[in-house]
Parts: structure tokens; C-alpha cells; sequence
């Protein structure tokens, strides 16, 4: 799988068929994800880290790089499934898929449905294309490079989306996780003054920013690469950005993997980030 023979990268007609691609593969991830979170036994266990593994990660997994490497424009793989490739190899990587095969496992675990398969391709560290599925919601956000993006929901018909700046006098709606929160985050959301608080689990909360339910989604704590890139993807096709806390846009196949803080809003609205600079 990690000694693949690169393609070139693809071109914009190219990507919008691959697109197509890889949104059924996540469609068919998260169908296998569906059968064992309608069963009685997840299988959890925990990694080394003690994050938890189910047998639905380990499923969709094995969907995902099947799916990948029957495709004809062949990239290395990143899973989170199957991350200990050497950085001394991966450095070597100009394109590569980067998978999360089921994001937010401890939602899964919760039977609450905020969990998805995300998927994106990384080209030169800037992820370019993107489909981030929710398997219970039935929801599809999608996105390619010079194509948009866009949302699908319950099999209806495709719609584009776009980010959005909150009007002058009214709340700004945030976006916090469901299952991490912490003081930093607290004592920002109460500078923004006046704002409605959104919970949601999963690069879900990236996407609500994307499709404009949400203004601004800070995340202050730990998160890992492919968290964030497919829904990343799907924000910058919105017209949004995904940045650390100087606005330098977040970047990928770094050495350890790990994310910095970063910031999700409209690339355009200037007052904010003026606030969280003056803040700073």
C-alpha cells in the first residue's frame, strides 16, 4: 500500500469524477459502519493511546483502502487505522490519501449518530478534495478543488453550500464538541460577548461552519491530521478558512500529525478575526 507508484495530480475534470468516487466509497464505509451499530457488540477495545477501536473503525478501514487502491490514479494511504509509516517515507509523499475511518468514535460508542467517515486527498500539504459522511443522518458533504462544495441529505437532491458572516447585531452561532470542552474555550466564547452555542461531534462541527449554520468553530484542544482534512477540504471550497491562531492555514503530512489550535470561520469576515488578534 505505502510503495505505490505516485500518479500526477489530477486535473480539475479529473478530481470531479474522483469525487464522484469517493463519495460512494464513503456511502459504502458507512454502510458497513451501520450494520454493527444496529448489532448488540461493538467489539471496543483500546489502543495504545487509550482511544477507543471498534470493530466498525476496523471495517470501514478495510472498505476505505480496498476502494482506494482499485482506483486508476494511484497515492499512498494515511489511516488512522494504519498510521506508523515512517515520516522518513511519508516526507517523500507530494499526494496521498488521508483517512479517518470512523471520526468520533466516542459518539459512535453513544448511539447519538454524530460520527462520519471522512475521507480527502492532501496534495503538497493542502488537502483538495474532501467527502465527509454521517452514516445515521445521512449526510453527505463533499468537495474538489475549483468544484465547490456541497451537502446531501436523506438521498435528496445536491445542494451547494456556503459560508456566511453573522449579521451585525446578532449572535454568533459557535460551534463546540460534544465530548471535549475546556477553560481556554469557555473564556473565549464568553469575549465573543453575545452567541449561541452549537454542540455537535465529529469534523461535523467543521461543516456546520461550511454550509453556513454556523459562524465560527475554535478548537483550543488536541486533534490529529485526519480529523480535520476532509472537512477542511469542504470549508475552503465554501469559502471559508481552517487556520492556527496567527491565520496561517492548517497543513498536512507534518511529522508528528498533530494539528495545532486552529480556527474555523469565513475567510472574509475580518472583524472576528480582528477580535480574536486584539484578544490574543
Amino acid at each position: 500500500m505505502t510503495n505505490r507508484v505516485q500518479s500526477a495530480a489530477p486535473s480539475n475534470a479529473e478530481m470531479t469524477l474522483l469525487l464522484q468516487q469517493i463519495v460512494q466509497l464513503a456511502r459504502s464505509a458507512g454502510a458497513a459502519i451501520m450494520e454493527i451499530y444496529r448489532s448488540e457488540d461493538f467489539g471496543e477495545t483500546s489502543k495504545a493511546d487509550n482511544s477507543p477501536l471498534t470493530l466498525a473503525d476496523l471495517a470501514a478501514h478495510k472498505i476505505i483502502v480496498a476502494g482506494l487502491g482499485k482506483l486508476e490514479s494511484a497515492y499512498p494511504i494515511l489511516s488512522e487505522e494504519d498510521a506508523n509509516i515512517p515520516y522518513s517515507e511519508r516526507r517523500k509523499w507530494s499526494s496521498f490519501w488521508l483517512v479517518d475511518p470512523l471520526d468520533g468514535t466516542k459518539e459512535f460508542l453513544k448511539r447519538n449518530g454524530e460520527f462520519t467517515v471522512n475521507i480527502a486527498l492532501v496534495e503538497n500539504g493542502v488537502p483538495v478534495l474532501g467527502v465527509v459522511y454521517a452514516p445515521v443522518l445521512d449526510v453527505c458533504y463533499f468537495a474538489a478543488r475549483g468544484s465547490g462544495a456541497f451537502i446531501q441529505r436523506d438521498g435528496k437532491p445536491v445542494q451547494s453550500i456556503k459560508t456566511k458572516i453573522h449579521a451585525a447585531g446578532q449572535p454568533i452561532k459557535v460551534v463546540a464538541s460534544r465530548s471535549h470542552s475546556d477553560e481556554r474555550t469557555t473564556a473565549l466564547l464568553k469575549r465573543l460577548g453575545e452567541h449561541e452555542c452549537i454542540s455537535m461531534g465529529s469534523s461535523l462541527k467543521l461543516c456546520l461552519v461550511a454550509e453556513g449554520a454556523a459562524h465560527f468553530y475554535p478548537r483550543l484542544g488536541p486533534t490529529m491530521e485526519w480529523d480535520t482534512a476532509a472537512a477542511h477540504a469542504v470549508v475552503n471550497e465554501a469559502g471559508g478558512m481552517v487556520c492556527n491562531v496567527a491565520e496561517q492555514a492548517l497543513r498536512y503530512n507534518k511529522e508528528d500529525l498533530h494539528n495545532p489550535e486552529f480556527l474555523v470561520l469565513d475567510k472574509t469576515n475580518s472583524a472576528l478575526l480582528k477580535m480574536l488578534r486584539d484578544d490574543s
